[in-house]
């Protein structure tokens, strides 16, 4: 559990992107379920269709790196034509290759409170 690294992403809908949006992530999900590592792949969507929360979650920083590169080379355009990434927060310690990718996604990083045993 040390090495999982997990974010959560907000983003702005841009109008008349929902359905387009929707499919794009119906093709991420598929894409993205075929990776190994990946703990967990999520979007939550606001009752007025505006704003989405996605929730990822990777056994480790190489993993979600490799991630990060596919979603690069397959979604990143389409994707960011039809969403404004409003916050970007990391949970864990990245690797130093990881965050390089993520300072590029202007993110926050938080690290764990304490050193109690958690768990999943």
């Amino acid at each position: 559990m040390d090495n999982e690294i997990s974010w959560h992403v907000e983003l702005l809908i841009k109008p008349g992107q929902l359905d387009s949006f929707r499919a794009l992530t119906g093709e991420m999900v598929a894409f993205t379920k075929r990776e190994p590592g990946v703990l967990s792949y999520q979007r939550f969507v606001s009752s007025d269709g505006t704003t989405l929360h996605i929730y990822e979650r990777y056994i480790n920083s190489a993993v979600a790196l490799g991630h990060l590169q596919a979603y690069t080379t397959i979604f990143a355009e389409r994707f960011e034509e039809m969403v404004e990434r409003t916050r970007f927060i990391v949970f864990g310690n990245p690797s130093a290759e990881l965050r390089a990718v993520l300072d590029g996604l202007n993110a926050t990083y938080l690290k764990r409170f304490g050193d109690f045993e958690y768990w999943a």
